[in-house]
């Protein structure tokens, strides 16, 4: 009695973990169903850039200063108009105003402080959609050390202001790349496509050409590049009739 009792036991065991493995498989591999993957990509060119520099003056007087500045400022304007960009591309932002002073030691010790003058920060801001003229001027920029302004400039930015038709575009095209796998997959295992089940949009991408940029689970956006390429995936889910 007691060793059948064991036996017993074992089969049960037996019977449950082969009934608990293959509820597992189905659920992993349900029947009739196809789960594939497609791609679409598009190679573009911005036509949006975003150029941003700054300039400084820094004087012991706080009005000679802002004098000073508003001075450059003007060159720095005419100078930009005169390489056609238009002013209303032009934004000079609010000046940020700094106090400098030199800390002062003895025998390597912290005695206090001295002060050195104001510091006057203007930055600037140029946005157009003529983005070849832009990249030049930001380019020759240095031109304006000539004219007493130092002028110190951050590498453009580039965008696409047609990104949701784009993303349509790319949608498209990788859910019909994921249909021709799936109807591939279905006509070698013999069977025909039924109707699909569900689609779920993977990460749209937007990396630079030829970058070697890497891509981001959470989704790439370029701006260091003009020329780009944008790319998602579309993972669908068909029945098997």
């Amino acid at each position: 009695m007691k060793y059948l009792s064991a036996i017993i036991f074992s089969i049960a065991i037996v019977l449950a973990a082969y009934y608990l493995g293959n509820s597992y498989v189905s659920r992993a591999n349900p029947d009739g169903v196809i789960a594939v993957t497609g791609s679409g990509s598009e190679n573009f060119v911005s036509d949006l850039i975003v150029w941003e520099g700054r300039f400084s003056r820094m004087n012991e007087n706080l009005e000679e200063a802002y004098n000073q500045l508003n001075r450059d400022k003007e060159i720095v304007r005419k100078y930009l108009i005169d390489q056609g960009i238009k002013s209303e591309n032009i934004v000079f932002n609010s000046v940020q105003t700094n106090e400098q002073r030199e800390n002062q030691y003895q025998n390597g010790n912290f005695t206090g402080s001295i002060f050195k003058g104001y510091e006057l920060i203007q930055p600037i801001k140029i946005e157009s959609a003529r983005v070849e003229l832009i990249e030049g001027v930001s380019r020759e920029i240095t031109e304006l050390l000539n004219k007493g302004v130092q002028f110190n400039s951050s590498p453009p930015r580039y965008y696409y202001t047609k990104i949701a038709d784009l993303k349509i575009e790319m949608i498209s095209k990788a859910t019909e790349d994921a249909r021709l796998r799936a109807e591939k997959i279905a006509a070698n295992s013999g069977e025909d496509l039924g109707d699909l089940k569900s689609a779920n949009m993977g990460v749209f991408q937007i990396t630079g050409q030829n970058s070697g940029e890497d891509y981001s689970w959470s989704g790439a956006y370029n701006t260091a590049d003009k020329n780009k390429t944008a790319s998602i995936t579309m993972r669908l889910e068909y029945e098997i009739d």
